[in-house]
């Protein structure tokens, strides 16, 4: 009999994942699949901010805010829209002691990463200690320190109510805050008690209701529960809360919640994540677009290779931040992007990668701190995991996804949506409608890359392809030793790999028509 992985309910072989068509597996590449009512993303903070603040004054029971980062001096509307940034109530802290003032049975709980706490600190925001003594008993304030040396609590989640659940890239924290438009200079786009605008941001996160709201929520419990040695119980009897001004990407949607969860005390390594990126590869047919805040992650990068080797895989489009944010960042995952973009521009003898910075109307980079990931018209993945070891194996990372699986009555509706998000993403970048990518896309003979080369422009707003600096000796033996960034996982790409073209010799024979 073969066993079955805690949780999930499905069979796994010992010896590598279950043999399926679907790349969303519990128990493998998946936690958990949940049916979300409704389903939406934000694309860069703004709306995101605004909604949150929203859905927080509207909690009736629990809010938990599960983060890397957090600063209450954070404005959430700076725009005004909801009424309160004209007058000044929009900043983080008074919108949460707000809420519980206005709801005696409100109670909200933030847990932060503890070590980006000490930076928040340095940042001149004062220790949580404090700020929980000017705050009402029902709204606290702490940190985790459950994760092993080296080690981040990465996930960006609030949970309201177990009713609806936010969970992505964005942490509620200092210099997220932008639109869209990415201007060169935003006067609202500055750090709290500072009147120099900060650069260009772009994010994404998700928002799930329903049954998949009540998962997330079982996870950010668990997270509060091992932080703080405090458990919660799940939020019942709660009327349905989806926020009115958001307009759903997809209703009545399964959702699955991938994990990374390092190996820490009692604890066992858990790496959904990993799993779903290689299967993810592995089962792509025609394109895969990526948007990460770093590409260093060599398994990934190996399996992309191996697949760029292929006489008719796939394309591969990444967005990535011209350089990392800090010097020993970019160090880090700097030197390990160079490495392995030398490594692919040897395997991509079809020409079928590239990597590329976006760039404001005055040609300014754009940092990407969004974590995307869009496979043919198959999948998407939205979370707080990066293409880089640490997310993979030693931090703690929440992704969320949706897949257009084959047999799905509703394939060809989701595929549509998923594909037409991918366009928005790459509309946004290159200053261009959704449309007009889609058309290109069409006009390219379903290439993807090629839309992107033809849509591009050197001048105004765009993409740029990234050139890889030189590295030198030091560099070179930093990124190869992978001392900043090592890999805390089994390899698990060749077994991934199998199961996958098992899976595909069993369905219909794919078009070589690319989209």
């Amino acid at each position: 009999m073969r066993p079955v992985r805690e949780g999930s309910g499905v069979p796994t072989d010992p010896d590598g994942p279950v043999t399926t068509d679907r790349l969303l597996v519990e128990g493998e590449t998946c936690w958990r699949l949940a049916r979300a009512d409704q389903h939406a993303v934000f694309v860069d903070a703004a709306d995101y901010f605004a909604t949150l603040m929203g859905a927080v004054l509207r909690a009736e029971k629990r809010v938990l805010f599960i983060g890397w980062d957090f600063d209450p001096r954070i404005h959430m509307d700076p725009q005004g829209r909801g009424g309160r940034g004209r007058r000044g109530r929009d900043k983080l802290g008074r919108v949460l002691q707000d809420a519980v003032a206005a709801n005696p049975e409100l109670e909200i709980g933030v847990l932060q990463w503890d070590l980006g706490m000490v930076g928040a600190m340095a940042r001149g925001l004062a220790p949580i200690v404090f700020l929980n003594r000017r705050t009402p008993d029902r709204l606290l304030l702490t940190v985790d320190t459950h994760h092993p040396i080296g080690g981040a609590h990465h996930q960006k989640i609030v949970v309201i109510d177990d009713c609806l659940a936010f969970a992505g890239g964005i942490d509620v924290t200092a210099d997220r805050w932008d639109t869209s438009d990415h201007l060169d200079r935003h006067p609202l786009r500055r750090r709290p008690r500072s009147k120099r605008p900060t650069g260009p941001w772009h994010d994404v996160t998700s928002l799930v209701s329903g049954a998949a709201a009540r998962v997330i929520g079982d996870l950010a419990r668990d997270r509060w529960e091992s932080g703080t040695g405090q458990r919660y119980e799940p939020v019942v009897d709660v009327e349905p809360c989806w926020p009115p001004e958001v307009e759903p990407l997809f209703t009545d949607v399964d959702v699955a919640v991938s994990r990374t969860r390092p190996e820490y005390r009692d604890q066992e390594l858990v790496h959904e994540i990993e799993l779903l990126w290689l299967s993810a590869i592995a089962g792509a047919r025609r394109t895969v677009y990526i948007e990460s805040q770093y590409f260093a992650a060599r398994r990934i990068a190996e399996a992309i290779a191996d697949r760029l080797a292929e006489e008719d895989g796939p394309e591969f489009v990444v967005v990535n931040p011209e350089s990392a944010d800090g010097w020993l960042e970019e160090k880090a995952m700097g030197t390990a992007r160079a490495k392995l973009l030398g490594m692919l521009a040897e395997a991509d003898v079809h020409g079928r990668f590239r990597l590329y910075v976006p760039v404001t109307e005055g040609r300014q980079p754009i940092y990407v701190h969004a974590k995307v990931m869009v496979v043919d018209d198959r999948l998407l993945r939205i979370g707080s995991a990066n293409v880089n070891n640490r997310s993979m194996g030693l931090d703690t990372e929440c992704d969320v996804s949706v897949e257009a699986a084959p047999g799905d009555p509703r394939r060809e509706e989701l595929a549509a949506t998923i594909t037409g998000l991918r366009d928005r993403l790459l509309g946004e970048h290159l200053g261009v409608p959704p449309a007009r990518v889609a058309e290109e896309v069409v006009a390219q003979g379903g290439s993807l890359l090629g839309a992107v080369e033809a849509l591009r422009t050197g001048t105004g707003r765009s993409l740029v392809p990234f050139t890889p600096p030189d590295l030198g000796p030091l560099d070179g033996a930093l990124a190869e030793s992978e001392l900043l960034d090592a890999e805390h996982t089994p390899n698990r790409w060749q077994r991934v790999r199998r199961r996958v073209r098992r899976a595909r010799s069993r369905g219909p024979r794919p078009s070589h028509r690319r989209a």
